[in-house]
């Protein structure tokens, strides 16, 4: 019975192996939020899902943007760092996934304020209603381009 168990526990961890390789390596970011912050969990979450290795510090957003080169008029709730990039606020796991492969020469990435149906502002408290938003590359001089775009 105990090797009956053993090797189910064993086949369901290379289960979850085999889902976190096929996502990819397990990139770690550090997030830097408010305790209290329901939807910035919630975005810890979906990077958590999306095979991010996530290190949660609950307080110093507004000083991690300030030493990242984020412009303050590019905030929201959240502050990442990611290789050497920024990532401010909801940051869809995919664009972050993109930016590290892609490398441009960069300060990082932002979704300004908190739209709703960004990774985070999703949840069912929303009704399902999604507007439409865009994730910004932020360069060294504090000048924006599109990098994606949603709904």
């Amino acid at each position: 019975m105990a090797g009956a168990v053993a090797l189910a526990l064993g086949a369901v961890a290379g289960l979850r192996t085999g889902q976190a390789q096929a996502q990819g390596p397990r990139v770690p970011i550090a997030v830097w939020k408010s305790p209290t912050c329901g939807c910035c969990k919630d975005w810890v979450t979906h990077l958590e899902a999306s095979g991010f290795q996530v290190t949660v510090h609950d307080t110093g957003n507004n000083a991690a943007r300030a030493r990242l080169g984020i412009p303050a008029r590019l905030g929201s709730c959240h502050t990442a760092e990611v290789a050497g990039y920024a990532i401010e606020g909801h940051v869809p796991a995919a664009d972050i996934r993109r930016l590290l492969a892609d490398r441009p020469k960069a300060v990082g990435l932002t979704v300004p304020g908190m739209p709703v149906g960004s990774p985070g502002m999703d949840g069912p408290a929303y009704g399902g209603r999604r507007d439409p938003y865009e994730v910004l590359l932020v360069a060294k001089d504090g000048s924006t381009q599109v990098y994606a775009r949603y709904g």
